[in-house]
């Protein structure tokens, strides 16, 4: 285990609304972590998980709160989480993760997306075969004895542990783990009042695809046209 090297982000591309964005993000997986497991983070680790990305945010609490509250009422969209398949230009591979209560709205923009950025929208299986889903939890190494930590998690459910920068460029560790052990090692974080900059599914690429700054601009320019449609939570891609 040592240093992880992530999928290069389409940060390259500002926009004003990123934050807002972030806040929808978060907000929808709040309604769904309620609507599967009640309003009450003690006995909802899903709940926990997305407060914990909110706070990491700083999303307001207040905002918080109204999701939480939002989400128990009978009128509420029930989102479902949907994930399409593709290729972007240069035979990238491409997964996209909707939280949508419109599987048709959806479905059509996200195919538009792909077509207008030079890409194909495949099968459902197409491309996911290429990638692990895995629980991903990222952490401040502050006070941290790594080494320690490392050898405590492994019978956790704890599989690569390495260091990694934020979008700030601050330093952080990456520990990652089979989603089925995702409950069990964030509730050994918190047996040792570790609180995660952030928690997260995440498709791990097996291999990654190297281009040229300008054909790899390409790729995230379609990138971010996918991220910037209001049903997306997530995009994944193995562009290195």
């Amino acid at each position: 285990m040592g240093r992880i090297f992530e999928t290069r982000k389409a940060t390259m591309f500002a926009r004003w609304n990123k934050m807002a964005k972030a806040f929808t993000r978060v907000s929808k997986d709040i309604v769904m972590a309620v609507k599967a497991g009640g309003p009450h983070p003690e006995s909802n680790p899903t709940l926990r998980r997305a407060i914990q990305n909110a706070r990491a945010l700083n999303m307001p609490k207040d905002k918080v709160d109204a999701a939480i509250k939002r989400a128990q009422g009978k009128d509420t969209a029930a989102y479902e989480e949907l994930i399409y398949e593709g290729y972007a230009p240069h035979g990238v591979a491409v997964l996209v993760v909707t939280a949508t209560d419109n599987p048709t709205r959806t479905v059509a923009n996200v195919r538009s997306a792909f077509h207008k950025g030079g890409g194909n929208m495949g099968a459902t299986g197409s491309v996911a075969f290429a990638f692990s889903r895995m629980g991903v939890f990222r952490l401040s190494p502050e006070g941290v004895d790594r080494d320690a930590l490392e050898l405590e998690l492994i019978d956790h459910g704890l599989e690569e542990f390495g260091e990694t920068t934020g979008e700030k460029g601050e330093p952080q560790l990456v520990l990652r783990c089979a989603m089925q052990a995702f409950g069990q090692l964030q509730a050994a974080l918190e047996a040792r009042h570790l609180t995660p900059v952030s928690a997260e599914s995440e498709f791990i690429p097996a291999t990654h695809v190297e281009l040229p700054e300008d054909k790899a601009t390409q790729v995230l320019a379609m990138i971010d046209q996918l991220e910037q449609d209001e049903d997306v939570q997530t995009v994944f891609h193995n562009l290195g």
